[in-house]
Formats: structure tokens, sequence, C-alpha cells
């Protein structure tokens, strides 16, 4: 369950660099968001609800992928996929977007029940609107190789 529904997500991420990643290091998106710590501890509070979200634990595959996938090991991977895609250090070596939910069978209530807690998140964080708004548009960027057509 390596999502990104973040996580998310971020892109069909391997191949993703924004135009962030070419602007000076001080305007990158990785910068205004604090580094790598501060995304870390972000994705730590998302992944967190995104365990305990009744939307989403209603599907039972992503409830056997949570079985299967430490979580430990999830943060760590959207923490580094959202550090390179916002122009940061990081190398994200997990499975494109697409190959990780195709499973999953992820609908447009799931997608919309993540995206809550992943404003709520940002919100908790004190996150800016516009950094906020940059990371939900790489997030909405996503949504074609993880939610499922109906």
């Amino acid at each position: 369950m390596r999502m990104l529904l973040l996580t998310a997500g971020l892109v069909t991420f391997g191949a993703f660099r924004p135009a962030a990643a070419q602007l000076a290091p001080d305007t990158a998106l990785y910068n205004r968001l604090g580094g790598v710590y501060a995304i870390a501890t972000v994705v730590d509070d998302f992944i967190e609800r995104l365990l305990v979200n009744n939307t989403l634990n209603a599907n039972p595959r992503l409830a056997e992928a949570r079985a299967r996938v430490p979580k430990a090991g999830l943060k760590f991977q959207v923490a580094a996929l959202v550090c390179q895609v916002t122009g940061g250090p990081c190398t994200y070596t997990g499975r494109t977007m697409k190959a990780s939910h195709a499973h999953l069978n992820i609908n447009e209530e799931q997608w919309q029940a993540m995206l809550a807690d992943f404003r709520a998140t940002l919100n908790k964080f004190s996150v800016p609107a516009k950094e906020q708004g940059e990371l939900i548009g790489i997030v909405q960027s996503t949504k074609p190789d993880i939610v499922i057509a109906r």
C-alpha cells in the first residue's frame, strides 16, 4: 500500500519533477515547507490519519495492503516522495502511483476522504495557503493513476 494517495502523493511519482526543482533553492517548495524534517513530521501525521479513516478502512483491499506494508516503511517512502517532488534532495525509490494503487480499487469517496485528511494535516501544521495549494495540485495530478474509473 505504498500510498501517496498521497500522498500523497504525490504524480506517477518517480517520473515527476516539478518546476520548483529548477528554481533557486530558497524558492523551492521543499525549502518553503521547511525541509525533510518538517515534511517527515507532516507525513507521519497524515499517514496516522489515513490508518484510522473509516471510509478508507471500509475498502478490504486497502486493509489487506496495510497488513502487508510496515507503517514505518510507508511513512519513509511517502516522505522521500514528497521531498523529491517538491524539489528536495531525496530520491523516491518506490513503485509508480499507478503500479502501487492499481489493485486497491480506490473510489472517488475514498479519494475525497484522503484529501480531507491531507488538508487537516496541512492545517494542523499551519502550512501556508500557497504551499497547500501547490501540494494539493501535486496530489491531484496523481488521481488518474490511483482512482478507479467508474
